[in-house]
């Protein structure tokens, strides 16, 4: 058993073990629930008070170290602060309620609240674990989007000693640092994971599966040598252009992007972009065709669509010409990053956001072509390979997902009182 595991088990099995306080009573605050006797309750405005942060425009930032938050974390650097070190700062628009803690002294834009010293007089790292307990995001506003400072500030807090508050703090930083070290490593271990895949298929798709088979140079720079017996061909004469449209914009309507390749619109969900009134003259797709989003073809949005319905009239389809060509092996060849760069040398364009691939540029670009049989050895591997991996992923996945919620219990439970953590630091 690895090393890393054994942490794992050990960090996973120490919860058991902490202490109870000696006496409880209840509370009357549903979140908290039940505290030990010794503690009392306060409201929040009287611990401390969230401030409004403040505008900076992008163009009135000064070049600096001062980190500048809005609601989702760091976003810029400024040369001067608005808050004193140590800070809390508090989603208010955007990624409401989302709690981050800066050591330095920081700039708070206007998306968020922040409190310091100056507006609190207890243990802000304390109080920062405080709100991570009380999920602020349950107070929006119901009038303007955002979290509502009244509601947040009306709410009933633990009131303990400095002491003791320190002691919580101190165990939480030690606790939460070794969990969010264990879910690093696992977050690595995901990389890796998706690294391998996409080597493993480059590998596949370009040199075959019989590591002693005699090379050959392909003629293309990032391809490099392929099998003696593959051949190269322009995609003119693997795919023609298909351009019929829908009379009716009744069929499914279909999307492309560098993360799904060909997919159902209804499953993409807020992905921001213009849908028209009808969909009447959108072009066709089937099975088997490739799909490319010319406007980010550079990015890698283009894919065998596995849907028959409609695209956008401004994609381009193209369709395999001949049966000796599988097109999920396209869809692999096609997908790969050298395959993407390759794109970005043919694609036209004044800037990277207006590169656009044309079909005329598209037709000129070479591909490889395996003996149909290899093609299909090379898909079934690939998609052997493919299952174990995301098999792999997945668990390491919920892994992290249950270390998450182990963090926020362990959290939870220190702040209310239901374990007594001050011999543990």
């Amino acid at each position: 058993m690895d090393a890393n595991k054994i942490r794992e088990i050990r960090l996973i099995r120490e919860n058991p073990r902490f202490r109870h306080y000696p006496e409880y009573k209840e509370s009357g605050v549903e979140w908290i629930g039940e505290i030990p006797t010794h503690w009392n309750l306060a409201m929040l405005k009287y611990t401390a008070r969230l401030v409004y942060g403040d505008t900076l425009v992008s163009e009135n930032r000064e070049n600096g170290v001062v980190p500048v938050y809005g609601s989702n974390g760091i976003i810029d650097t400024h040369s001067s602060a608005n808050t004193l070190s140590p800070a809390i700062i508090v989603g208010r628009k955007g990624s409401l309620g989302k709690i981050q803690y800066s050591d330095v002294p920081c700039f708070v834009i206007d998306t968020a609240y922040y409190i310091d010293r100056r507006t609190s007089h207890v243990n802000l790292r304390w109080l920062h674990y405080i709100f991570q307990a009380l999920k602020l995001e349950r107070f929006r506003n119901s009038v303007l989007p955002g979290l509502n400072r009244e509601s947040a500030e009306g709410q009933y807090v633990p009131l303990i000693t400095a002491e003791e508050q320190t002691q919580i703090a101190k165990f939480l930083d030690r606790k939460t640092g070794q969990i969010d070290e264990l879910i690093r490593v696992k977050e690595r271990r995901i990389e890796l994971l998706q690294e391998q895949r996409t080597a493993l298929i480059n590998q596949a798709v370009t040199k075959g599966l019989d590591p002693s088979v005699e090379m050959k140079p392909s003629g293309v720079e990032w391809i490099g040598e392929i099998p003696a017996h593959w051949e190269m061909r322009r995609n003119k004469r693997i795919f023609n252009e298909r351009d019929d449209r829908s009379a009716t914009g009744e069929e499914e309507l279909l999307t492309v992007s560098h993360i799904t390749g060909v997919s159902p619109r209804a499953e993409k969900k807020n992905v921001g972009m213009f849908l028209a009134e009808t969909l009447e003259g959108y072009k066709h797709c089937s099975v088997g065709n490739l799909v490319i989003n010319t406007m980010w073809a550079w990015m890698g949005a283009l894919g065998i669509s596995t849907f028959d319905g409609i695209v956008s009239p401004s994609y381009n389809v193209y369709q395999l010409n001949s049966s000796e060509y599988l097109p999920k092996y396209y869809d692999y060849l096609y997908r790969t990053p050298n395959h993407v760069k390759e794109i970005i040398r043919w694609s036209k364009g004044i800037w990277n956001s207006r590169w656009r691939l044309y079909p005329d540029a598209f037709f000129s670009m070479s591909a490889i072509v395996p003996p149909f049989g290899e093609q299909k050895q090379i898909v079934d591997f690939l998609e052997h390979k493919n299952n174990q991996i995301d098999d792999l992923i997945a668990a390491e996945q919920r892994k992290i997902e249950l270390l998450k919620e182990y963090r926020q219990s362990l959290i939870s439970e220190a702040v209310t009182g239901k374990i007594d953590v001050r011999n543990e630091v």
